[in-house]
């Protein structure tokens, strides 16, 4: 028995991996885009990881809310202010390179208090993988007579790929711009709803007063005989 038990042990050992060598790594990270409610008098905070040597672009918008503008901080992992501004509608700003650890993004609403604002934001990473990533066009070498090269479909795959992200992210942007001017023009229409239908009852009213005004004009004030 106990000499299976121990062939047993060696057969795991020898087919299962040792922790740490050969497994999966951490997941990339990879773009993101948020929109949330800023309720008045108040401050979020966001954090996002960010690997080392990296390029990180942070954009933002306020597409609701009265004034469309928040303050906004961007502080480094080691808490550095890196970014601050103030009663601003957008922005968008790079970090190059990054540092590894948690990014932390601010949105204040603290000087309005009556008034919430909704607000967008992305993130989008530029990680500097293009050394990690040359290997295995060196591995398939094609052969020398082939008209078209590895090393030239893997440039046209990449600057492909470059541009369907960037496209995608600019037509995000354009939703967020479309969904400011939305909430901007319904907030002119109630506001010109309202004070036409102000002008419409004090049209009434006039018309009202100076009706009464005429008749009492025209009635017969002569006194009664007693």
């Amino acid at each position: 028995m106990m000499a299976a038990g121990a062939a047993l042990a060696l057969a795991l050992w020898l087919l299962l991996p040792p922790v740490g060598v050969g497994g999966v790594g951490p997941p990339p990270i990879q773009d993101g885009e948020f929109t949330f409610l800023l309720p008045a008098g108040r401050k979020q905070c966001f954090y996002q990881s960010a690997p080392a040597n990296a390029s990180l672009e942070t954009e933002y918008q306020v597409i609701g809310g009265a004034g469309l503008d928040v303050d906004f901080s961007l502080e480094s992992p080691q808490g550095e202010l890196l970014v601050s501004e103030s009663r601003k509608a957008d922005g968008v700003h790079t970090v190059e390179p990054t540092e590894a650890g948690d990014y932390k993004l601010c949105f204040d609403n603290s000087f309005s208090t009556i008034s919430e604002k909704l607000v967008f934001f992305e993130l989008i990473f530029d990680s500097l993988q293009d050394e990690e990533e040359e290997g295995w066009a060196e591995v398939v070498e094609p052969e020398e007579m082939l008209d078209v090269k590895m090393e030239d479909i893997k440039e046209s795959m990449e600057t492909m790929r470059t541009r369907l992200e960037r496209s995608i992210q600019i037509l995000t942007l354009l939703r967020a711009f479309e969904a400011r001017d939305r909430n901007l023009q319904e907030g002119n229409l109630e506001r010109v709803n309202f004070w036409s239908a102000v002008n419409v009852a004090v049209l009434l009213l006039v018309a009202v007063a100076q009706v009464c005004t005429l008749k009492r004009f025209f009635q017969d004030k002569r006194p009664v005989p007693t």
